[in-house]
């Protein structure tokens, strides 16, 4: 059981590795993203704060995840 939680955090850690920057991309491209003097808005700011967050729940599943798998 230890083995296959730890595969899953790996891939949770893979997913988001693989998905978060991509979408970062494409929300600071938004035209939403900077008001008229390039300062950016709240929209990017919150954007910002959860794909920091998703990245940090991947790294710590990453660890975990090689942890578990290390450590059985």
């Amino acid at each position: 059981m230890t083995v296959v939680l730890s595969i899953l955090l790996l891939v949770n850690a893979v997913f988001g590795v693989t998905v978060w920057p991509t979408f970062y991309r494409r929300v600071a491209n938004d035209t939403r993203a900077r008001d008229a003097a390039g300062k950016p808005t709240k929209f990017l700011t919150v954007h910002r704060v959860i794909i920091g967050t998703a990245l940090l729940i991947a790294a710590v599943s990453a660890v975990f995840g090689i942890l578990g798998l290390v450590l059985r």
